[in-house]
């Protein structure tokens, strides 16, 4: 299977000329740029309500729920709806092309790296540091070694393990790139993701009250558990600052390890899974070929980032990272819809209930340790 520059399988693009009806060429390029105007127009639309359904619903029974509710979820039910719209009509795959996921997605994680401050890391959080290394390490190698039991694909297991140990979608992305994952895969990880994220922005705060613990613990329980960075926000800010806090910075640590998973992820798949039938060994050329160059800039963004808030004032550092972080939002609503856009019922038939199982006995183990661990890693710890 050959890849593309960015590390992407090209046999997870759509190919306009494989596809009855797409024309070929250059005179593809006009149905391309509309599909890009159909997921800018959801994008939008995400944006629309992301911003306004919780003002509309105030004061209502349904208010916490919509206050809840993150724009991944806009974004990839606007997705499915438009994919709906668009197969009935006939012009799905005229307009695939115009379905950009990897690159929207990408440059999405390369702005995150923006947001996550290394300093801040190594100097307020260095029991984060710790749960994060032994969580991320023992919860994928639990889910690597549960999927093999499960028979699933090793691309599938990758992106589930990378999912559930790490930072949800983004980790799942950036396994893709590393073990050349079909895009079929990477959208089912995505929809286990956000199916599980969504409750657990209820059900964690009320369990962290029932078992009655400290704000701090609560934070980097949750931090360690909620597989994406807009449901721990909102997880946290329902226990209290104290827990958003820490939350933030469990999280922050964990996605700061992504491009560690990324690169030894390829170095296996490369040397393991996938040796050549000549049985020679991969060169650095081949790790290159197919690792995820989008990791690097995330990298570079965090270190740009954590280098330049030292050199400017508070005020001035919060505003442009601000601004970065809702291009960060708007590249990750983009690519949602791409998601959704994509999507199609025959890879969840495909996939069967087994990755389900996997995933969801993997999210209960990682419940379990990430209490201890926050038990034992943040009890007395402050935020200052």
């Amino acid at each position: 299977m050959s890849v593309d520059d960015a590390g992407t399988p090209r046999t997870a693009r759509t190919d306009a000329a494989a596809v009855p009806g797409v024309p070929n060429g250059s005179s593809s390029l006009p149905w391309a740029l509309l599909g890009v105007l159909v997921v800018l127009a959801l994008a939008a639309v995400t944006r629309v309500l992301d911003k306004n359904v919780p003002d509309w619903f105030e004061g209502t029974a349904l208010a916490e729920l919509a206050g809840a509710i993150e724009y991944p979820v806009y974004a990839i039910a606007l997705g499915l709806l438009g994919n709906a719209v668009l197969t009935a009509t006939g012009l799905r795959d005229r307009l695939a092309e115009g379905f950009r996921t990897e690159f929207f997605i990408k440059t999405g994680l390369v702005l995150l790296g923006a947001s996550i401050n290394l300093k801040v890391i190594v100097t307020a959080a260095g029991p984060a540091i710790i749960q994060a290394l032994v969580l991320i390490t023992s919860v994928f190698l639990f889910t690597w070694w549960l999927g093999g039991k499960f028979g699933l694909d090793a691309r599938l297991r990758a992106l589930l393990s990378s999912a559930v140990s790490i930072c949800g979608v983004s980790a799942a992305i950036a396994a893709a790139g590393a073990v050349q994952a079909k895009r079929e895969q990477l959208a089912y990880s995505a929809s286990l993701v956000i199916a599980f994220a969504l409750p657990s922005i209820f059900i964690l705060p009320w369990l962290a009250t029932a078992l009655g613990l400290s704000p701090e613990v609560a934070g980097a329980w949750i931090g360690g558990n909620i597989d994406t960075t807009a449901a721990v926000t909102a997880a946290g800010a329902i226990v209290g600052e104290d827990a958003l806090a820490v939350a933030t910075i469990v999280k922050v640590t964990q996605n700061a390890l992504m491009g560690v998973v990324a690169v030894a992820l390829t170095a296996y798949f490369a040397f393991r899974v996938e040796r050549r039938a000549d049985a020679s060994r991969p060169g650095l050329g081949d790790l290159w070929t197919r690792f995820p160059k989008f990791v690097l800039g995330f990298i570079a963004a965090s270190v740009i980032t954590t280098w330049w808030l030292t050199t400017v004032s508070s005020d001035v550092g919060k505003a442009t990272v601000g601004v970065a972080n809702d291009l960060r939002n708007w590249f990750l609503i983009l690519a949602f819809v791409s998601i959704g856009l994509e999507f199609r019922v025959a890879s969840l038939k495909e996939a069967g209930w087994r990755p389900v199982g996997v995933f969801a006995i993997a999210t209960v183990v990682n419940l379990a340790l990430a209490l201890i661990l926050a038990a034992l890693l943040f009890s007395g710890f402050t935020v200052d």
